[in-house]
C-alpha cells in the first residue's frame, strides 16, 4: 500500500498538490461555518432519567429561550436610572418574540441588597423559528444595552452560545499567528533551510483545513462544543508538523545515501512513511474509547479528532511525498557525521539507563507514581461562569451577580417531574427538602417541584439533593433533571463505561504494536511506560485547577473540580500521542537489531536515531498546545496543560530513560511472543517495505552511424 502511495505522490505530484489544494478551499471555505453551529451544551446523555425528564417537559411544556441582563449603576433606584430601565423594559414587552419582561422594581429578589444593581430576565416565546429567535434575541440584547447606566452586561440563552463561538474563532486564530511563526523557527534550527522548514507548516495548514472541514460535517448530525473547536485545531497542528518533521528527517538521510529525489522519497514513505501509518492508526484507536460513552459530546470529539488525525495521516503520506517530488532537489541532504556523533547526549542516556536499569527504574518509576497521587482525590463539575476568560460578557455578567447579590442567585434548580399517580406524601416529603420549593401543575395533569439548592449549580449541596430525592422517591413516578441531576447522570455514565472504554483501547493498541514489532512482551511495557507519564501529568492538571497551586502562573484559578469533559480528552488524546513516540523509537530499534542482531545495540542506536526527531517533535507539540492555552477557557487550559505535561514527560523522562532501562531488563526477551503468534505475525503482521523505485525508462535507439569525415587534401 506504501509503495502505491509513493509511486502515486511521485508519479503524479502535480495532481496530489491540486486535490489538496481544493481541499483546502473547501476546509477554509466552507468548514469554517462550524464557528457559528457551537454549542455550550455538553453533559447531556442520551437516555439517562435526566435527560428524558428534560426532553417531556419540553414537549409537554414548551417555553422559550431567555436572556439575563445585570444593569450596574451608583444607585439603581435613583430617578434617572429607574426611567431608563421602566422605558427599556416597556420596550421590550412591545418586541416580537418576547414573551415575558419583568419590572426588577416591582419583583422580589431583582434588585441588589446594595442597591448597586439589578437583573433584567427577557423570556422569548416557544415555539419560534430559528430566523424569528434570532431577530428577537438580537433585538432584546440591543435594546438592553442602550440602558444608560454604569455597565450592562447581557448573556445567556442563544447569545451565551454566540458569544462563546465569537470568543472561540478569535482565540483560534491568536494561537495560530502564535504557533506557526514560533515553529518555523524552530524548524529552521532543526533543518538549517527555509524550504525544508516551511513544508511542514504546509502540512500543518493542511490538518487546520481538516479539523475546520471534519467539525463542520459532523455539525450537521450533532451538536458541537465550543471546547472541540480548540481541541481539534491543537491536535491537528501539532500531529501534522509531528508526522512531517518525521517524514522530512527520514527524507533528507535517505537523499543522502541515494543521492536521487525520486528514490529517496520512496525508501522515505516505505520506512517512515509505516511508522507515521501505525502512529495514526494508534492515536486513532485511542480515541475509540471514546466512543464507549453514550455521551453526544464525547463521541461527537472522539470521531471529529479522530478524522483529524486521519487527514494528518493522509497529508504526510501523500501531500508531502508530492511536495518532496517537486522541490525536494533544493533540500539539502543530511550531513554525514563520524561514526558515534549523531544523537551522542542520546547515546550516552541510553547507555547508563540500561548499565543502572534497576537504579533507573527505582527511581523514576515512584517519582511518576508520586505525581500521580492527586488523580485518586479528582473531582469533575460541569462549572460555571468562572471557567471563561474575565473578558467575555457572560464573565462579566456572572462576576457582577457574585459582586451585588447573595450566594445561589441566579443558580438553576434540582427540576422534580411528579408524574400523574405520585403519592401525596412523597411529593410533600421532597419539597421538603430545600426551603422555598416551587410547585406548578402542567396540562396533563404531571406536577413540577423546582428546589433550589445551596452553593453552586453543580456543587455538592446540588448533588446531594438529587440523590436525596432519588432515595426518597421509591418506586414512585418520579424524575429529577436540571444541571445537577445531569452531571450527577454524567458522573455514572463515565463510572459505568471507562472500564470498557480502557479495555477497548488497550486492546486496540495490544494489537497494532504486537503488528508492528511482533512482541508480546513490548506492548504491555509500552502501556505500562505511558500510564505513568500520563498519570503523572493528570496529576499535575488535578494539583493545579482542583486545588489551585501555581494556578496563577498560567492565568488560571482554582475550581474546586475539574471540567467534566477535561480528563477523558487528556486520557484518550495523551495516550495516543504517547503512542507516537514510541513508534518513531522502536521503528529505529528495530531496524538496528535486524541489521546487527546485537539487542542491547539496537536500544542505544535506536534512541540515538529518534532521540533527536523525538525531543524536537515533543517541544513542536508544547508549543503549539501553549499558544492554545493563550485564550483563557479553563477546560482548554487544563486540557492543554495536560497534553503539554504529558508529552514532555513521555518524551523525555519515559522515552528516554525508563525505556532504555526497561528494555534493557527484558533483553532479548523484550522481542519475545510465542510461537503460535510469532507465525501469525509473520504471516500477517506488517513489516518493512522495500522501496519501489520507478521503473527504468526503454532505452533509447542507438544512434545512426555518422558519416565518415571528408578526406583532407
Amino acid at each position: 500500500m506504501l509503495s502505491t502511495l509513493a509511486r502515486a505522490a511521485t508519479r503524479r505530484a502535480l495532481t496530489v498538490m491540486l486535490l489538496w489544494g481544493l481541499f483546502l478551499l473547501l476546509g477554509f471555505g466552507l468548514g469554517t461555518g462550524v464557528f457559528g453551529k457551537l454549542s455550550d451544551d455538553v453533559p447531556d446523555v442520551p437516555g439517562t432519567e435526566s435527560e428524558v425528564a428534560a426532553e417531556y417537559l419540553d414537549d409537554v411544556d414548551p417555553s422559550g429561550a431567555s436572556i439575563t441582563a445585570v444593569v450596574e449603576a451608583t444607585a439603581v433606584g435613583a430617578p434617572e436610572v429607574r426611567a431608563e430601565v421602566g422605558r427599556a423594559v416597556a420596550d421590550l414587552r412591545r418586541t416580537a418574540g418576547v414573551a415575558a419582561v419583568p419590572d426588577p422594581y416591582a419583583t422580589r429578589g431583582l434588585i441588589a441588597g446594595d442597591g448597586r444593581a439589578l437583573i433584567v430576565p427577557v423570556e422569548f416565546e416557544g415555539g419560534l423559528g430559528d430566523e424569528a429567535e434570532e431577530d428577537a434575541v438580537e433585538a432584546a440584547a440591543g435594546r438592553l444595552h442602550a440602558i444608560d447606566a454604569s455597565a450592562v452586561h447581557v448573556s445567556g440563552g442563544p447569545l451565551l452560545g454566540d458569544q462563546l463561538g465569537e470568543r472561540a474563532q478569535q482565540d483560534v486564530a491568536h494561537a495560530e499567528m502564535i504557533s506557526l511563526p514560533v515553529v518555523l523557527v524552530l524548524l529552521l534550527v532543526v533543518f538549517g533551510g527555509l524550504r525544508a522548514a516551511g513544508l511542514p507548516l504546509l502540512i500543518a495548514v493542511a490538518g487546520i483545513a481538516g479539523a475546520f472541514l471534519g467539525l463542520f460535517a459532523f455539525s450537521q448530525f450533532t451538536d458541537i462544543s465550543v471546547y472541540a473547536i480548540q481541541v481539534t485545531t491543537m491536535l491537528g497542528l501539532g500531529l501534522a508538523v509531528d508526522y512531517a518533521l518525521l517524514m522530512l528527517v527520514r527524507f533528507r538521510e535517505e537523499l543522502r545515501e541515494a543521492g536521487d529525489v525520486v528514490e529517496a522519497v520512496h525508501r522515505t514513505v516505505a520506512v517512515a512513511g509505516r511508522t507515521v501509518l501505525f502512529s495514526g492508526l494508534t492515536v486513532a484507536v485511542s480515541l475509540t474509547g471514546l466512543l464507549v460513552f453514550p455521551s453526544t459530546f464525547l463521541r461527537s470529539m472522539g470521531l471529529a479528532v479522530a478524522a483529524v488525525v486521519v487527514v494528518d495521516m493522509l497529508a504526510a503520506l501523500t501531500l508531502l511525498p508530492a511536495l518532496l517530488t517537486r522541490f525536494g532537489g533544493r533540500i539539502a541532504p543530511a550531513e554525514v557525521r563520524p561514526e558515534g556523533e549523531e544523537g551522542r547526549l542520546f547515546a550516552r542516556l541510553a547507555r547508563f539507563a540500561a548499565r543502572r536499569r534497576l537504579a533507573v527504574l527505582a527511581v523514576v518509576v515512584p517519582a511518576l507514581l508520586v505525581l500521580a497521587l492527586p488523580v485518586t482525590g479528582m473531582r469533575i463539575n460541569i462549572g460555571d461562569a468562572r471557567q471563561l476568560p474575565a473578558s467575555t460578557e457572560a464573565r462579566r455578567l456572572y462576576d457582577a451577580v457574585e459582586a451585588h447579590f447573595p450566594p445561589g442567585t441566579g443558580v438553576s434548580p434540582v427540576t422534580v417531574v411528579l408524574r400523574s399517580g405520585t403519592d401525596a406524601a412523597t411529593a410533600d416529603r421532597i419539597a421538603a427538602l430545600a426551603p422555598g420549593t416551587e410547585r406548578r401543575e402542567l396540562p396533563d395533569g404531571t406536577a413540577v417541584l423546582e428546589l433550589r439548592p445551596a452553593g453552586t449549580v453543580d456543587g455538592p449541596a446540588a448533588t446531594e439533593l438529587v440523590e436525596r430525592v432519588r432515595e426518597l422517591r421509591g418506586d414512585e413516578p418520579v424524575q429529577v433533571t436540571g444541571t445537577a441531576a445531569q452531571l450527577v447522570d454524567f458522573r455514572q455514565m463515565l463510572a459505568d463505561r471507562a472500564p470498557w472504554a480502557v479495555l477497548t483501547v488497550l486492546a486496540g493498541i495490544f494489537l497494532l504494536l504486537f503488528a508492528f514489532t511482533g512482541s508480546v512482551l513490548l506492548p504491555l511495557r509500552t502501556i505500562a511506560t505511558t500510564l505513568l507519564s500520563l498519570g503523572a501529568a493528570l496529576g499535575a492538571v488535578v494539583w493545579v485547577f482542583q486545588h489551585g497551586r501555581l494556578a496563577g502562573l498560567i492565568g488560571a484559578e482554582g475550581l474546586g473540580a475539574l471540567s467534566l469533559t477535561a480528563p477523558p480528552l487528556i486520557i484518550a488524546i495523551a495516550f495516543g500521542l504517547a503512542m507516537d513516540y514510541e513508534l518513531f523509537i522502536l521503528a529505529r530499534m528495530r531496524e538496528a537489531r535486524e541489521r546487527t542482531g546485537d539487542d542491547r545495540e539496537a536500544v542505544v542506536t535506536g534512541l540515538r536515531r529518534s532521540g533527536r526527531v523525538v525531543t524536537c517533535a515533543a517541544l513542536l507539540l508544547a508549543v503549539v498546545f501553549g499558544a492554545f492555552m493563550t485564550g483563557g477557557f479553563s477546560p482548554i487550559l487544563q486540557i492543554g496543560l495536560g497534553l503539554t505535561l504529558a508529552v514532555l514527560v513521555d518524551a523525555t523522562v519515559v522515552r528516554m530513560l525508563l525505556v532504555p532501562a526497561s528494555m534493557a531488563l527484558l533483553g532479548r526477551h523484550a522481542w519475545w511472543a510465542p510461537e503460535p503468534l510469532r507465525r501469525a505475525h509473520a504471516r500477517f503482521g506488517v513489516r518493512e517495505e522495500a522501496a519501489v523505485p520507478e521503473p527504468p525508462a526503454p532505452p533509447a535507439p542507438p544512434a545512426p552511424p555518422a558519416p565518415p569525415a571528408p578526406a583532407r587534401r
